[in-house]
This record gives structure tokens, C-alpha cells and sequence, in this order.
């Protein structure tokens, strides 16, 4: 690989990664609450996909999706933990040019299979509230099974065409990155070709995703106050309104770090850099952090099925 101060595209080899800049003596201390959140996600979202796996009276539409949001958790965590611990642990900052696309097309595409899962759950969630006597009737297993189908198919089409676009870029040598682990958004930076089509298609999946699912659920959400203030008793109005604060929790963990981590990416130059690395580790860790403990809490079927099982992991 030609020197990074070299004008002429060369054919990549590696990646440098970064953890916290400035704090790399640090590094070894940064990497415990790392590893404790680490561990958080895959007990928490682990479990829940347990008691809702093995406990017939949770194969219900909410917990079904809520199963779909842990797999697509675990999923992006998955993708990153090698990196972001190989970095801080044992200082491993070089990831090689094809699996920095992988982890990026990995990563991006179980972002986006949250999204489409945020958003079935609300139109669940109004279901529910609308028409609780059918709602079973209307989803039914066959039909939360081509939901999910069709969020992966959706997601394998947008996403498959990045990769492909950056593998065939020229670049000018440098190769650093901003954050522990491969963005598209971090990624787009560092060619010298044109990075027009690249640039463009990474904007309509953002839109197209995050900015078209958010809307839904900002209007499904409007249809559940709606429906919500035709209940005539206030008892009634506040246990349906109850049934969604898990959910509503789960979208502004999710929305508030992704949609603030793009923009800031596309419109704030220069970034700085620990700003930068502070919303990109929210972006990553927050929402699998946050959604196993909120749903453990607010909803009484999932704690009963949790107390039971370590119930029977002590006897």
C-alpha cells in the first residue's frame, strides 16, 4: 500500500480503526464498561428470546415482533463487538478493506431490520387498540412471518448495492477511520473517485428507512390517540395507553442516536471527534442496552416468564 500522503488511487489492503481519541492510554480502563454493556445486551436480549421461545403463552403478535427487535439487536452488536473490544482490549486497530464492507453491510442492514421492526410493532400496537376482539384474527402467524420476510427482503435490496459501490472506488492512500468499526457514512469519505452514486443511494436508504418508517410510526401513533380518546372511561384510556410505553421507549432509543449520528455526519464539518465517537457508541450500544430492561419492567407477561425460568434454573 502506497504512502497516505500519496495523491494516486491504490488498491486498499487495511483500515485504521480509532477508539477514543486522545484517551488511548485509557483504553484498557474504557474497556469495562464496554465489556459490561457487552454483556448486558446478550443476557438481556438473550433472555428475552429464551422465555419467548420456550413459553407457549408468549407466541403472541407483540412478543413475536419483540423477538424480531432482540435477533436484529443481538445482530448489530454481533457485527461490531470484535472490533470495538479489539481496539480497546488489545489495541487491534487494522481491519482489512473487505471486512470493513462486510461489517458495514452487516451492520447497516440489521439497523435497518430494527426500523421495519419498530414499525410493525406500532402498527401492532394500533391493532391492538383498535380492534383488540380481531386482533388475533388479523395477525396471525403466516402473516408476522411474511413481515419479517418481506423487512429482510426490503433491507437485502437497499443494502446490497453499497458495497459494491465502494469496492470499485479509487483511493487517494488515506485510510483512517472515525469510529472503532466501518459506517457507510465514515466509508464515503476517503475515495478520490466519484462518490456521487455511493453518496446519493446512502441518502435515499436514509430516508427511504429511518425517515419514511419514523413517519409511520408518527402517524400510527396518531391513530392510537385518536382511537385512545374515544374510550369513554379514563381507567380504560390509560391501560391502553399502557400497553404502548415500552414501544414508544424502544423508538426514541433507537431514533434519537441514528438520526442524530447521520445528521451530524452530513451536515457538521468539522466534526468533533469526541462528540463524534460519544453518538457513534450510543448509536451502537443504547438501544440494546435500554429495550431488554424497559420491556423486562413494563410488561408483566415478560417478567412472569423471566421469574419462572430462573425458577427453574435454581431447582
Amino acid at each position: 500500500m502506497q504512502s497516505l500522503n500519496s495523491s494516486l488511487p491504490v488498491t486498499l489492503q487495511t483500515f485504521i480503526l480509532v477508539g477514543i481519541p486522545g484517551l488511548e492510554a485509557e483504553h484498557i480502563r474504557i474497556s469495562i464498561p464496554f465489556c459490561l454493556m457487552y454483556a448486558i445486551i446478550f443476557l438481556g436480549n438473550g433472555t428475552i428470546l429464551h422465555v419467548i421461545w420456550v413459553d407457549q403463552t408468549l407466541h403472541q403478535p407483540m412478543y413475536l415482533f419483540l423477538a424480531m427487535l432482540a435477533s436484529a439487536e443481538l445482530g448489530v452488536t454481533t457485527c461490531t463487538l470484535p472490533t470495538v473490544l479489539g481496539i480497546f482490549l488489545f489495541g487491534i486497530n487494522k481491519i482489512s478493506f473487505e471486512a470493513c464492507l462486510l461489517q458495514m453491510f452487516f451492520m447497516h442492514s440489521f439497523t435497518m431490520m430494527e426500523s421495519g421492526v419498530l414499525l410493525a410493532m406500532s402498527v401492532d400496537r394500533f391493532i391492538a387498540i383498535y380492534n383488540p376482539l380481531r386482533y388475533m384474527a388479523i395477525l396471525t402467524l403466516p402473516r408476522i412471518a411474511c413481515t419479517g420476510v418481506a423487512i429482510e427482503l426490503k433491507t437485502l435490496g437497499l443494502m446490497l448495492p453499497l458495497p459494491l459501490l465502494l469496492r470499485h472506488l479509487p483511493f487517494c492512500g488515506h485510510n483512517t477511520l472515525s469510529h472503532s468499526y466501518c459506517l457507510h457514512s465514515d466509508l464515503i469519505k476517503l475515495p478520490c473517485g466519484n462518490t456521487r452514486p455511493s453518496s446519493i443511494l446512502g441518502l435515499f436508504i436514509v430516508i427511504f428507512t429511518f425517515g419514511v418508517d419514523s413517519m409511520l410510526i408518527v402517524v400510527s401513533y396518531g391513530l392510537i390517540l385518536r382511537t385512545v380518546l374515544g374510550i369513554a372511561s379514563r381507567e380504560g384510556q390509560w391501560k391502553a395507553l399502557n400497553t404502548c410505553v415500552s414501544h414508544i421507549c424502544a423508538v426514541l432509543a433507537y431514533y434519537v442516536p441514528v438520526i442524530s449520528l447521520s445528521v451530524l455526519h452530513r451536515f457538521m464539518h468539522p466534526m468533533p471527534p469526541l462528540l463524534q465517537v460519544m453518538m457513534a457508541n450510543a448509536y451502537l450500544l443504547f438501544p440494546p442496552v435500554v429495550n431488554p430492561i424497559v420491556y423486562s419492567i413494563k410488561t408483566k407477561e415478560i417478567r412472569r416468564a423471566i421469574v419462572q425460568t430462573l425458577k427453574r434454573v435454581r431447582g
